[in-house]
């Protein structure tokens, strides 16, 4: 088996950068058994083509919990790069307009999509140079992203910060998750409504990486019979939030450059 392309916090900031300010968090719903079409399609077509008009796809999976979603991240340096590109690309590229049609030919909605910026400045995707993205013929591995969607009812502040890095984050990397990002909403309109967003919502989000399948299992397991984070500390977490949260475990595709 094809080794991993390193892609993620094992790599030093010298060599791999931390990408982007401002994020798209995209959820599509497929028509049944479209997907691997889907996923064709785009790691094909609409990669190299989205970059050159100024944006970063920063990682596109299958969803391991919905055999009809596809959730992918892109990044923008700020809001007006973000309003150029995707004008750019959907209003004046060649790409989309080769392959729209295909496109929507196999997908439902495309409406699930939250803005999204580091929690801090630090805590952005570091990830390698695009240049070195994985072909379509690599082998995608095992590894598993893991998105968790925590809804508040305001904006993120430094409360809910402070306790979630000094009290979360640690029951979580003792259970084996490494840490990948975290993300609170970007509250900037949007400046391209073809494209909705989940507009009004506050959420922070939370990136984690497992070598396997297997090795999140080992994780809830392992918090499931942490006495404490049963007790104390996820009881505290949902005290903060206004729901449940979402939790996507995501299958990185074959040119996916965020990886578990």
């Amino acid at each position: 088996m094809a080794s991993a392309q390193p892609t993620s916090r094992n790599m030093s900031e010298a060599s791999a950068p931390v990408w982007s300010p401002i994020v798209d968090l995209r959820q599509y719903t497929l028509y049944a058994g479209a997907r691997d079409d889907f996923v064709a399609l785009f790691d094909r077509e609409l990669v190299e083509t989205q970059e050159a008009v100024g944006m970063r796809v920063i990682g596109q999976f299958r969803d391991l919990g919905d055999p009809n979603r596809f959730v992918w991240l892109r990044g923008y340096p700020d809001m007006p790069s973000r309003e150029r590109a995707l004008t750019d690309f959907y209003v004046n590229g060649a790409a989309w307009k080769a392959h729209a049609e295909a496109a929507r030919a196999l997908f439902i909605d495309t409406s699930d999509a939250l803005l999204l910026r580091p929690a801090r400045p630090q805590t952005g995707f570091v990830l390698d140079d695009p240049a070195r993205r994985p072909t379509l013929d690599s082998d995608p591995g095992e590894s598993v992203v893991v998105a968790t969607i925590y809804p508040l009812a305001a904006p993120v502040d430094e409360s809910f910060l402070g306790f979630f890095e000094s009290t979360v984050e640690p029951a979580l990397a003792a259970a084996g998750a490494s840490k990948l990002a975290s993300f609170v909403s970007e509250h900037s309109p949007n400046n391209f409504p073809r494209l909705p967003l989940r507009e009004g919502e506050n959420v922070f989000v939370f990136f984690a990486g497992f070598a396997s399948i297997e090795a999140y299992d080992r994780h809830m397991t392992a918090l499931g019979r942490n006495s404490e984070w049963r007790s104390r500390i996820y009881p505290a977490l949902l005290r903060h939030l206004r729901g449940r949260p979402q939790i996507l475990r995501l299958a990185p595709t074959s040119r996916s450059q965020l990886r578990g």
